[in-house]
């Protein structure tokens, strides 16, 4: 099997280029970000990542609309802006937590039919807010809809069922075998980021995090699959920050760039 990293786009401040720079020195193959409308501010972008030799993964988050046909169209018109970007693959922040069932599968079929289309696959994310919210909801799904595939972003579970998900284990191993991709962010029951994950105060909550990855590197060296990983730590308000100061508690840089280090050391 094959590990791939990708460093989010999401909380960086510098110029395009240089962060494109900083990636390519840090050891990443790519980023995870969401392109433009604007074809040319898209083609800039992918000759940036041409130039530092950098994959895409095109990444659809702005799931706001509460009427559903509303969403329905915008998330189409997301998907297929995305998909002529050519990216590795597309990852899906799909539907809300309050559309029913068939809603959602609407949307995942509708995700089927572009991906079948355009030739780009597209997975969807275990976020909190969206469809996949819950380990117990995303197992249903994943009984229903047995080709769905996921990225595993197991931080807003431990969030959303307000623990170590030692109860959960059922539906968490089925969600791993249905794991293409993962988001390596560290969540604790209490919220969907810790402060700096090697301290020390969170060393049980990060080797919780790391049984589960264990199991998704097992699954894909058993099926000699490409696992692809985005380390997705985040900036405020995911990051901590002190209060009136606003300063964050910990390098969101430096601390996604460990979490990449952590999992080449384990598992290269």
């Amino acid at each position: 099997m094959k590990i791939k990293f990708y460093a989010p786009l999401w909380g960086n401040t510098l110029p395009f280029d240089a962060f494109c720079q900083n990636v390519k020195a840090a050891g990443y193959d790519g980023i995870e970000m969401a392109t433009s409308f604007d074809t040319d501010e898209t083609q800039t972008i992918l000759n940036t990542l041409a130039k530092y030799n950098l994959e895409l993964i095109a990444q659809y988050w702005q799931s706001y609309e509460q009427d559903f046909e509303e969403h329905i169209i915008n998330y189409e018109k997301y998907l297929r802006n995305l998909a002529k970007a050519k990216p590795i693959f597309i990852n899906c922040q799909t539907g809300k937590d309050y559309f029913n069932f068939h809603q959602n599968q609407l949307l995942f079929d509708l995700a089927s039919r572009i991906a079948a289309e355009t030739g780009i696959k597209i997975i969807h994310e275990t976020h909190r807010g969206k469809s996949l919210f819950a380990a117990h909801i995303t197992h249903e799904y994943l009984m229903k809809i047995p080709d769905l595939r996921i990225t595993l972003d197991i931080s807003h579970w431990y969030n959303v069922h307000e623990s170590l998900l030692d109860d959960q284990q059922e539906a968490i191993d089925l969600a791993i075998l249905h794991t293409d991709h993962i988001h390596s962010r560290v969540g604790h029951p209490e919220g969907p980021q810790v402060n700096e994950p090697q301290a020390p105060e969170w060393k049980s909550v990060l080797e919780a995090h790391l049984s589960w990855w264990d199991k998704v590197v097992e699954t894909h060296q058993r099926n000699n699959t490409t696992l692809t990983v985005t380390t997705e730590f985040g900036p405020y308000p995911y990051m901590p920050v002190l209060p009136l100061t606003q300063m964050p508690l910990g390098n969101q840089w430096e601390i996604n760039v460990f979490m990449m280090n952590l999992f080449k050391k384990r598992y290269l």
